[in-house]
């Protein structure tokens, strides 16, 4: 099967100058979307025709087809003259000995089981179109059958009173024969009030040589919805976001309101997970049992250990929480943090490229980067490690059962020895030993006959 994706559109509704087919939805660009679902058909052709945008579109294409290894072909549509003219610049890229699926850009949420069976009514011979009924048709192609029997379509601006009651619409999404595309696409004529060549034309084309048109039915109304204006995105997004959300609670996730969560990417999740409100998913994210997630967390890219409690409004990327693990609120794991069984990381504590061992924790106001942190390590508030010279970073190594006080500060590369204990407010430029306590702060004085400055009255 031969794969056209047509995405050579302006979208001037959008208002936007990024082409159409690449603003996002869920993450991904919506070209992305139909892209994903039409390889997941495993076709032996796949095309995409691009024309406005200039080079954004087929370097997205080869970028994704690099990163999956897909072969995906690109085609300049210039002039834009209509679907059909769209169509005939992947003429010379496509199998004729097998059928072709054409597919559009802006139209993200068809699924793979619609179009399985889209193909399946099309076999080897049929001209098959995806149709769906619509309470408001307005605007849209409408599928004129006699006796049953689809045989044209008409567009909105060319159709009469009667053709325009018709709730019958025509997604555009349809199976064409190849062996016949070519002479079909080759006696377009564009009378009509756009000017331009219509794919749909090749309908009665079809009917006119005798070639069963058949149709099916999608599941929903809403997997042949498209983008033409920042309104329809939004709405595509919803609607997207409420399957993903549906899809969760039947796996037995408890989502505190499904309207309320965002996944931009893949979310997978064990048993008895919670997910409270406002929080956003992306790359690939991983939620193993018992997890609890408190409202208006963004986890990105990251491993959350069986037990473990995300509290509100954290922010987790690239990141490996083991299980039991509490992290939060509001604490920040960047990218290469790892963290062992059971430790807490409280409010206002950042960790990064850091491996934090079992049981330790940093309950409050510190950071800690390019560390090494063993296991029941205690790092007290307003503690930070010094990675960053201005110019190098170095690491710092806390051994197991160290204790950290607070407002301390180690100045990489500095290491601080098994069961070692820092008082309050040392800053840390050599090796602290083992079982022993280590300060620097000066000795306390308090002068005597200090008074306190007071404001002079002008």
């Amino acid at each position: 099967m031969n794969v056209v994706i047509l995405a050579a559109g302006m979208g001037k509704r959008m208002q936007s100058a990024l082409p159409k087919v690449l603003h996002p939805l869920a993450g991904k660009p919506l070209l992305q979307h139909v892209i994903d679902t039409a390889s997941s058909l495993k076709p032996s052709k796949l095309c995409v025709i691009y024309g406005h945008g200039g080079a954004a579109v087929p370097e997205m294409v080869s970028r994704l087809a690099e990163s999956t290894g897909i072969a995906i072909d690109t085609a300049l549509q210039e002039p834009q003259l209509g679907t059909g003219h769209a169509v005939m610049q992947a003429v010379p890229q496509i199998d004729e000995s097998a059928p072709t699926l054409v597919l559009y850009g802006d139209v993200p949420l068809t699924t793979a089981a619609s179009l399985r069976r889209l193909v399946e009514a099309a076999g080897s011979d049929k001209l098959a179109i995806l149709t769906v009924e619509q309470a408001n048709p307005f605007g849209l192609g409408r599928i004129v059958r006699e006796n049953g029997q689809i045989v044209r379509i008409v567009e909105e601006k060319d159709a009469s009173e009667a053709e325009r009651a018709i709730r019958e619409i025509n997604s555009g999404i349809m199976v064409i024969p190849t062996r016949r595309l070519k002479a079909w696409l080759e006696s377009l004529s564009n009378n009509n009030a756009q000017g331009e060549y219509y794919l749909t034309d090749i309908v009665a084309k079809a009917v006119a040589e005798g070639v069963p048109v058949v149709s099916a039915q999608p599941a929903a109304e809403w997997e042949v919805a498209g983008v033409n204006s920042k309104v329809q995105l939004a709405e595509l997004e919803r609607r997207h976001q409420l399957n993903i959300a549906t899809a969760l609670l039947e796996q037995g996730v408890t989502l505190m309101d499904p309207a309320r969560i965002d996944v931009r990417g893949e979310l997978v999740c064990g048993r008895d997970v919670v997910i409270d409100v406002g929080c956003v998913f992306e790359g690939r994210v991983e939620l193993a049992d018992g997890v609890k997630v408190g409202p208006h967390c963004v986890l990105v890219d990251v491993r959350i250990g069986a037990g473990a409690q995300i509290k509100p409004f954290c922010h987790l990327e690239d990141a490996v929480v083991g299980d039991k693990s509490q992290i939060g609120p509001y604490a920040r794991l960047r990218p290469g943090t790892e963290l062992g069984e059971d430790v807490h990381v409280g409010n206002f504590v950042e960790i990064k490229n850091s491996q934090v061992a079992a049981h330790s924790k940093a309950n409050h106001l510190a950071y800690v980067g390019d560390a090494t942190v063993g296991s029941r390590v205690n790092i007290g508030a307003g503690t930070i490690t010094c990675n960053y010279d201005g110019a190098n970073k170095f690491r710092t190594v806390i051994e197991d059962d160290a204790f950290i006080g607070s407002d301390s500060q180690l100045v990489a590369p500095v290491t601080v020895g098994k069961g070692a204990t820092l008082g309050a407010g040392t800053t840390l430029t050599k090796d602290a030993p083992a079982g022993k306590l280590t300060i620097s702060r000066p000795k306390q004085l308090s002068i005597e006959g200090w008074k306190r400055p007071v404001k002079v009255k002008k």
